[in-house]
């Protein structure tokens, strides 16, 4: 296992973990030059070395009998902050419902645990106004049109069309502070949200929120993002667990579920480990390994229900899928826009929708998902009548499908194992099983 690609186990979480990474740098530079670090203490500005001291500050939350006690985001962000005040630390959330109206932010070095399944941190129900007067981007207030149901401390998030973009602009913040139906917002806006652009505010955010921290875990928890009673937020911008610019982060044991948008999405986010978790119902992606995002780790998950299970982003880059089960989305796993030297392998892939996995077509050769490894997967009854096992698209170059075994269990009808298209090349195909399809592979041909 090569080790400078995997997030830290947990033993070395905190104080230990930098000096784990510390140890490789010193062998991929000459560590024979240097005496090793056998006797390391707590020195000031140094982060790489520090004891494995034997405890460290634990905080409790929970409805009754806890340090502090309540059932909402400000006890729970009461205690994060506390504990990263002093440097680091857990934050143990006792078994309860947490009723959420705004994120729960996380620090660095800081662990939130919570109870199994008997703690569940849940939404509360979206509400949506426009915006009754221009604010520009300079502007750190806005006036709603109707302020029911908005109250401060909430987390909002703005949107409007700009007519030189194609898409929305988006703008996440925090109600502090009231005149009538003028709040002030936490930070300016730095985006024109106009009346002329159909501007929007939302009670909307993610769970769990981490931005440029690093050294987080977040293990053995429910979250509830209430599908049902919350407008849509796509994974660019929120989830369940929503992470940007971060590095070495752990979750574990979390169940991510019913959120109007992704389950776990992290962007640009680096050494990334999600395992034995399960992102369910989501409305559109289970596990979001975002933009840029290097060396993710996403083993024993179960993605099921969402709209797809694994969705590697543009430019995520060796990483590693392995031994998830994917059940009932519409896509098993999907991979793309300068994807390349992942390996997803092991995996269980039931009841797709349309594919077990697609290699997206992208804009062309510079774009694709070269240099993958698909191996050892179990890819099960795939799409309808039309389904594929495993399709790839585009220009795409350089993959490996070896010793996966596709197998379709209803009927042939038109269905087809692996299906390369025309402008793909050098896909070894190796070892695979394909039984009950009517193609075991199709090669398709320029123009067809």
């Amino acid at each position: 296992m090569n080790t400078k690609f995997l997030p830290l186990p947990r033993r070395h979480f905190l104080a230990s973990a930098a000096f784990g990474t510390f140890g490789i740098l010193l062998k991929t530079a000459g560590a024979a030059e240097r005496p090793p670090v056998t006797t390391p203490r707590a020195t000031s500005g140094d982060t790489a070395v520090e004891p494995d001291w034997g405890a460290r500050l634990t905080v409790t939350v929970g409805t009754r009998d806890a340090d502090l006690v309540g059932d909402d985001d400000r006890v729970l962000q009461a205690a994060v902050s506390y504990v990263a005040r002093l440097g680091g630390g857990t934050v143990r959330v006792l078994p309860g419902t947490y009723r959420l109206r705004n994120a729960v932010h996380l620090a660095s070095r800081v662990r939130l645990e919570g109870s199994g399944l008997d703690t569940v941190l849940m939404k509360e129900p979206s509400v949506t106004t426009k915006l009754a007067a221009d604010s520009d981007w300079y502007d750190q207030e806005i006036t709603l049109a109707d302020p029911t149901g908005f109250r401060l401390g909430d987390g909002v998030c703005l949107k409007t069309q700009n007519k030189h973009k194609t898409g929305p602009d988006y703008c996440k913040r925090t109600l502090i502070a009231r005149s009538g139906n003028r709040f002030k917002l936490d930070r300016p806006l730095r985006e024109n949200f106009w009346q002329l652009g159909e501007a929007s505010v939302s009670t909307l955010f993610p769970l769990l929120n981490c931005e440029e921290i690093s050294e987080v875990v977040i293990e053995h928890l429910v979250l509830d993002g209430n599908r049902g009673a919350n407008a849509l937020l796509d994974g660019n911008h929120a989830g369940c667990i929503f992470a940007q610019d971060c590095s070495r982060l752990t979750f574990r044991g979390v169940t991510a579920r019913n959120y109007n948008g992704d389950g776990i999405s992290f962007q640009i986010c680096h050494d990334v480990l999600v395992e034995n978790c399960r992102s369910v119902g989501n409305t559109n992606l289970g596990l979001h390994p975002g933009s840029g995002s290097q060396r993710p780790v996403m083993r024993n998950n179960r993605l099921e229900n969402n709209d797809i299970g694994i969705f590697f982003c543009w430019g995520v880059k060796h990483g590693l899928a392995e031994s998830n089960v994917c059940l009932a989305n519409r896509l098993g796993v999907s991979i793309g826009h300068r994807d390349t030297d992942n390996l997803i392998v092991g995996n269980e892939i039931r009841q797709s929708g349309h594919a077990g996995i697609l290699f997206r077509k992208e804009r062309g050769k510079g774009f694709a998902a070269h240099r993958n490894r698909i191996e050892k997967n179990l890819i099960l009854d795939s799409g309808g009548e039309r389904g594929v096992g495993i399709e790839v698209e585009g220009a795409t170059e350089n993959v490996s499908i070896v010793r996966n075994e596709i197998r379709e269990t209803r009927a042939p009808m038109q269905r087809v194992g692996i299906r390369l298209g025309a402008e793909t090349a050098n896909i070894k195909l190796e070892a695979n099983q394909v039984s009950g399809m009517a193609q075991d592979v199709e090669r398709l041909k320029a123009g067809g």
